[in-house]
């Protein structure tokens, strides 16, 4: 059959400039592959480098284990606060109750990555023992790490002594726990850095608490946030300048219009122990107007005279402080 010329270039032309948009469908499918294959390759390694450094984003929260005082409020367990990092929690004190109040966080029970004490008065301490053995009965197989003043290794010494006829039992009884899973390694500190590891930091701030030889405050930094824990502290000028623009402050108080002695023996004296141990309301609201966290919150309040969470708060106003502020319960998550 003879074809004709004319439609011969047709058809050869029509065929070139198929191939030719084929080629090129081809061309920018490969091309848009070989971008999408370098884009995954550098966020990947990104991530990779991100994770090596201790920077892998990371979202940190602070849970309020415990916001009370030697007084047994039914509502509020002894001092106690979780900075939880991911998966990683960090806790500062162990006040009664701690135990009970990081399972109704949904926090883990087998052991915290690391405890912080900062000073070693009963109502921050009185939850370590429950802290040491019901952490290692509920599956805690290393070392507890607990840092804080001196003082706290023979504290830690002595709770294991202590318990030495329920550590027999629970080791070598029915229950066959691990041995040696309820050690302690106690870290005796010292101002400065304590911890610092896989992106967190955590800076110890000596304080002033009355007559104790060493208090701290602690200064937490997360790859996303900033948070200074104040323990018992007056004002102190050390700790403003460590928690100058840190996201969250977390500051103990008491109302300074309500301050007057008690009935009780010793009691002519409470207005002059809580000027030298404690923060009044006025105190901190001047001191968290030279800091300017992002957030303040009040915990371990002493109650003295029965004020209102208004009344304190006017008392941090009307030292200065001008900022969000908010009065801290258990259990609540910020």
């Amino acid at each position: 059959m003879e074809t004709h010329p004319t439609n011969y270039l047709t058809i050869r032309t029509n065929l070139l400039a198929a191939a030719i948009e084929v080629e090129i469908l081809i061309t920018t499918a490969v091309v848009r592959a070989v971008c999408l294959c370098i884009i995954g390759w550098l966020l990947i390694t990104a991530t990779a480098a991100q994770t090596k450094d201790g920077l892998a984003p990371a979202a940190t929260k602070i849970v309020l284990l415990g916001t009370g005082t030697p007084y047994p409020d039914p509502t509020a367990s002894g001092p106690a606060t979780a900075i939880v990092v991911g998966n990683r929690v960090f806790l500062i004190d162990a006040g009664p109750g701690v135990m009970r109040r990081l399972n109704g966080a949904g926090l883990p029970i087998n052991g915290v990555e690391a405890l912080f004490i900062t000073h070693l008065h009963s109502d921050h301490t009185l939850g370590y023992p429950d802290l040491i053995f019901t952490s290692w009965v509920m599956g805690r197989r290393t070392p507890l790490q607990a840092y804080g003043p001196h003082g706290l290794k023979r504290m830690t010494d002595h709770l294991i002594a202590a318990y030495a006829e329920d550590i027999h039992i629970r080791t070598y009884g029915l229950e066959r726990e691990v041995p040696n899973g309820y050690q302690v390694a106690v870290h005796e500190i010292q101002p400065g850095i304590v911890y610092n590891r896989d992106g967190v930091r955590i800076r110890a701030i000596p304080v002033l608490h009355g007559s104790w030889k060493e208090a701290y405050a602690y200064r937490i930094d997360t790859p996303d946030r900033s948070i200074l824990i104040s323990g018992d502290t007056r004002p102190s000028e050390a700790m403003v300048s460590a928690a100058s623009g840190v996201d969250v402050l977390i500051h103990e108080v008491y109302s300074a219009a309500k301050l007057a002695p008690e009935k009780r023996p010793g009691g002519e004296f409470w207005p002059r122990y809580m000027r030298e141990f404690h923060t009044s309301d006025i105190e901190l609201g001047k001191m968290a107007a030279r800091i300017q966290p992002k957030l303040l919150i009040l915990y371990h309040i002493v109650r003295t005279g029965r004020p209102t969470n208004e009344e304190l708060l006017a008392g941090v106003r009307a030292g200065g402080y001008k900022g969000q502020v908010v009065i801290g319960n258990d259990l609540e998550q910020y």
